[in-house]
């Protein structure tokens, strides 16, 4: 079986639940807050690694009492934390999150996550068979140096590039399957998307980004599951109507379940079969990283 190594952010997400979104401008009542382990890297890592991947994440913590919560929260987890430092320049990330009616509103003080560098990604050894996973809360050089790294040891690379930022065609070609939601494939495809368009116009905006026919695209689309272009063809893999109760960390279990997947030597398809039932019972539960599924947990409805 193969590793999955994720490059990513570790936050302390500081969530407010509200009946409604304020306005710009505007004070609304809350109910309650809440503290949960997330940012996107740590998600995309706790999640691989309850789904019974050998996984190590690559990152930054600060040395306040966030820092110490979150490494101890990750290695409870089965998170292998070697390559996690721990520095004294920067807090550690933060997000600041607003709930109401299972919709979610994200602000990410990046932090510590802001200095993790390409001498930090250069550490782990990879191999074949291995699968190396980044988003964009860490910098692009930074994700480069990570996927170069990996492809020379011939280990499978995945981006999200969320949040959506633009990006150059150097780190593009670095990737062998990009998983992006309807707003950043817009972004990257200079055209606007909803989530309630049809599926021809996601195949339509996805033939806009510069890739080439070997890179696997996969749209996430919520309860509808997700498009994905693979060689060329696009394929339906559908999804699981639940009720939602928060979708915080469901696009990150998507990531780092299809990450376990494809270490497991499972093809693209059934991955993503498999990791849509697994992000079906995240939104379920409250929290990001805490959310993530467990083997047995997904094996039971699928």
């Amino acid at each position: 079986m193969g590793r999955v190594f994720v490059a990513g952010s570790i936050n302390m997400d500081v969530v407010a639940t509200a009946d409604r979104h304020p306005l710009v401008g505007e004070t609304v009542a809350g109910k309650a807050v809440l503290y949960f382990p997330g940012g996107k890297g740590a998600n995309q890592a706790v999640a691989a690694a309850k789904l019974g991947a050998p996984t190590m994440l690559i990152g930054r913590l600060g040395t306040d009492a966030f820092g110490q919560q979150l490494r101890t929260f990750l290695a409870a987890e089965g998170v292998d934390l070697a390559c996690v430092k721990d520095t004294a320049e920067a807090h550690t990330g933060t997000a600041l999150i607003t709930i109401a009616n299972a919709d979610n509103t994200i602000v990410v003080v990046p932090g510590a996550n802001a200095l993790v560098s390409a001498d930090d990604v250069a550490v782990p050894v990879l191999a074949r068979g291995d699968v190396a996973v980044s988003q964009f809360e860490i910098p692009q050089p930074t994700i480069a140096a990570f996927f170069k790294r990996a492809r020379d040891a011939g280990a499978t690379t995945i981006l999200n590039p969320a949040p959506a930022i633009k990006f150059g065609r150097e780190l593009l070609d670095l990737v062998d399957i990009l998983v992006l939601n309807e707003t950043e494939l817009g972004l990257l495809a200079g055209t606007e998307l909803r989530g309630t368009d049809d599926d021809a116009r996601f195949v339509e905006a996805i033939r806009l980004l510069p890739s080439n026919l070997d890179q696997i695209v996969c749209v996430t689309l919520g309860s509808r599951g997700v498009l994905a272009v693979i060689d060329g063809q696009p394929s339906v893999i559908p999804g699981r109507k639940v009720k939602a109760v928060d979708t915080t960390g469901a696009g990150d279990c998507l990531v780092g379940a299809l990450a376990s997947q494809l270490a497991g030597g499972k093809t693209i398809r059934d991955a993503l079969a498999y990791a849509n039932v697994a992000a079906s019972i995240c939104v379920q539960r409250m929290g990001a990283a805490p959310s993530m599924p467990t083997a047995a947990e997904v094996a039971a409805i699928s």
